[in-house]
């Protein structure tokens, strides 16, 4: 296989700024054997103009797009009067300095081919004037270069000299290697691997690992981030694309949601790997009975149903400045990472509480089968009623129990006094411990109903008896190129979370109203 250049694109710009050319020829491969069909391009009435697809140098925007018989033209006006960048690029062009096109591009429906793929369907992102045509390889993002075609008949005839020899070389190098013993390279491969410094041995404790900084690197350049550091990511497998972030990330990532999705500290948290997790549910009682010595024994059986935990797509973006990304000192996912938590606990937080668990997690207040306790008033809290709710439990569940309120509601307990005048709050006298009422922490969390008549403000239980599962895959996806003319850089994010009311006999919610 050679890597032959096809001089077909056409670009000239003049001294106004007006810039125009054959951004790509149809039906034509490139030099990995790529075929883009007619049609198969979309594009909007405007796009960016790129110099060397660097997202930080716009340097005009093309407004004229068409398809030809030659293949994809565009016209555009390079910023001469106000980017001092598009003056110098004008200067290159006009000298033919620089004499490429490039297009930057999402596939979306390609059929492989016996070298390459042919493209039927692709968005086109921006189109940029290079210097060298870049060829990075089949991937979601691809970058299709063209060189120009300015009075050029005799390099191009020396060129498919050139490459007719190349040719006839690389096919006598190929038939040699053929002819070597297979077994001779795999020893050598095992040899090598053998001789290989482990990384753990090699690298310090506090540098981040290769796959870390492959993450890193695909968050500040997106899809065109160098190929031997993405070769270190797990692409995802979205429908949207983008990669998974590496595991360390995705735990420090669960981590984090705590601060947001308060639940998280008191109910029950399992990582799955697969779409949901299903559980034993018991349904009846044994008929154990009281027996004599000499009496027949009869048959205990109980009866058992299941309960699914289906985690749900949670999706969300987050725009990031490109000064963020490239001088965040090497902790640009942390900057990313947490902007994602605080996102995505805040929506997850609104689900496990009232979630319908359609689509959504089941929220604890709206289970069905939950027992409540009357307050006997639409807007004044009862302590009395409270301290119902916590010795209507059994013991063995009332041992885990936890209150659960909204910070309106909490302040009004905090006013509440038991008959010996002692008030029902208490403060924690140790950091990182949470405030107690009649002794048992307390969940600040501000998506619980507000008081007010037929309203259940407060619920107090065992929290262990809510799952929450978790697949820790976190798949992000960088669009350098919505953004670019703004200096930022958007990061979409894929996760999947569910949660669900294992027993509801560990509950009380607390009514507010009369009856």
């Amino acid at each position: 296989m050679t890597d032959r250049i096809e001089v077909k694109a056409q670009l000239t710009a003049s001294e106004d700024g007006t810039i125009e050319g054959v951004a790509w020829p149809y039906a034509t491969p490139d030099r990995t054997g790529d075929v883009i069909t007619k049609g198969a391009l979309n594009t909007p009435e405007t796009l960016p103009m790129l110099f060397g697809h660097d997202q930080g140098q716009v340097v005009g925007v093309w407004d004229q797009i068409a398809e030809t018989d030659d293949g994809l033209t565009v016209k555009g006006r390079l910023l001469i009067d106000d980017v001092a960048r598009a003056r110098e690029v004008r200067a290159m062009v006009t000298s033919k300095a620089v004499t490429g096109l490039s297009i930057g591009f999402i596939t979306k429906a390609a059929t492989p081919q016996r070298r390459g793929r042919q493209i039927t369907k692709a968005d086109v992102l921006e189109i940029s004037v290079v210097a060298v045509p870049a060829h990075p390889g089949a991937r979601i993002t691809s970058a299709k270069s063209q060189t120009l075609e300015n009075d050029m008949s005799e390099e191009t005839e020396t060129l498919e000299q050139d490459t007719a020899e190349i040719e006839k070389k690389m096919g006598e190098i190929e038939g040699a290697l053929e002819s070597l013993p297979k077994i001779a390279a795999r020893l050598d491969k095992l040899e090598a691997k053998a001789n290989r410094p482990s990384d753990t041995e090699t690298r310090p404790k506090d540098e981040p690992t290769e796959e870390r900084k492959a993450f890193t690197a695909y968050l500040r350049y997106g899809q065109q981030a160098p190929a031997d550091e993405l070769k270190n990511l797990i692409v995802s497998n979205d429908e949207q694309g983008g990669y998974l972030a590496p595991a360390e990330m995705s735990q420090e990532f669960i981590r984090d949601l705590v601060e947001f999705s308060p639940l998280r500290q008191f109910a029950s948290v399992r990582a799955i790997t697969s779409p949901s997790v299903k559980y034993p549910k018991r349904t009846g009682i044994t008929n154990a009975q009281w027996e004599g010595e000499a009496d027949e024994a009869q048959e205990s059986s109980m009866t058992f149903g299941q309960l699914e935990v289906p985690s749900r797509k949670l999706m969300t973006f987050v725009d990031i400045s490109n000064e963020l990304l490239a001088d965040s000192g090497g902790t640009a996912d942390a900057e990313v990472r947490l902007a994602l938590a605080e996102d995505f606990g805040q929506k997850e937080a609104v689900g496990f509480v009232n979630g319908t668990g359609v689509g959504q997690p089941e929220g604890l207040m709206t289970n069905p089968d939950i027992d409540h306790v009357v307050n006997g008033h639409a807007t004044n809290l009862s302590p009395d009623k409270m301290v119902d709710m916590v010795y209507g439990l059994p013991a063995a569940y009332r041992r885990r129990g936890a209150w659960m309120m909204n910070g309106k509601t909490l302040g009004e307990v905090r006013k509440l006094k038991d008959g010996d005048g002692r008030f029902l709050w208490q403060a924690s006298f140790q950091a990182g411990e949470p405030e107690r009422i009649l002794g048992y922490p307390v969940v600040e969390a501000v998506d619980m109903p507000d008081i007010g008549d037929g309203n259940f403000p407060i619920i107090f239980g065992d929290f262990s008896a809510y799952r929450i599962v978790d697949r820790l895959a976190l798949s992000i996806l960088v669009n350098p190129y919505i953004l670019a003319t703004k200096g930022m850089t958007r990061i979409h994010a894929t996760r999947r979370v569910g949660g669900r009311v294992l027993q509801a006999a560990r509950f009380r919610k607390l009514k507010t109203a009369t009856s």
